[in-house]
């Protein structure tokens, strides 16, 4: 489980096809003094697991699934990608609850200056288009957004200069794609009430949902 909150851009040093998946080896400053074998750490979105590590570098093996629903199978070496390790149970919650599972992978179709900010204009899969909502949670390559418009065809962001600046989507261009993962309590709401409208009997923990998410003002 992770926040959405980058705490470094990495650097690709190497790529080894292995059969059909893929050795990543990533340089890093700030989390290489905390990685351990099997840790969990998003690169760009994705969970991967540490499979080797040094003082300066960590190597993950991506799955030829993962490669294919992701924008991993793009990246070369010499590329950054955002890196966040895994929430600790005392670790402070900055963004929302992102699990490091690709729902889709999407274009940029805008970038504009708002301001010292930017905003950035996405395309909006039909996969994704019922959990996207104005002012809810997004990640957009490991980064917790907040969706700020939706039309039919797209959803936007406005990037603050720190995340812009510390964070892949500064060198990104129109064209380039991202890892979306759509918010958690969105995908559980959405579920649930398309259950509902099917008829189909929720059951007690979807119940039990519903009721914990109109105690606090979710749904009515």
């Amino acid at each position: 489980m992770f926040t959405g909150i980058i705490k470094e851009m990495g650097t690709i040093t190497s790529l080894a096809d292995k059969d059909r998946d893929r050795e990543f080896t990533v340089k890093t400053e700030v989390l290489s003094g905390s990685i351990n074998m099997g840790d969990s750490i998003s690169v760009n979105g994705v969970c991967l697991t540490v499979k080797d590590f040094d003082r300066e570098s960590f190597s993950s093996d991506v799955s030829s699934n993962t490669l294919e629903y992701s924008n991993l199978g793009d990246l070369k070496a010499g590329d950054q990608v955002n890196l966040e390790d895994s929430l600790s149970p005392d670790g402070k919650l900055g963004g929302h609850f992102v699990s490091g599972h690709v729902d889709a992978v999407a274009a940029i179709t805008g970038i504009s200056g708002t301001g010292r900010s930017y905003e950035l204009t996405f395309d909006l899969n039909e996969d994704i288009e019922p959990y996207i909502a104005v002012r809810g949670s997004v990640s957009v390559d490991g980064i917790s957004l907040t969706v700020t418009k939706v039309s039919d065809s797209n959803f936007k962001t406005v990037i603050i200069p720190h995340t812009y600046k510390n964070t892949t989507l500064g060198s990104k261009g129109i064209g380039d794609t991202v890892n979306i993962e759509v918010d958690m309590l969105a995908r559980y709401i959405v579920n649930y009430l398309s259950r509902k409208k099917q008829g189909e009997d929720p059951g007690e923990k979807d119940r039990m949902l519903k009721e914990k998410l109109e105690k606090n003002g979710f749904i009515k």
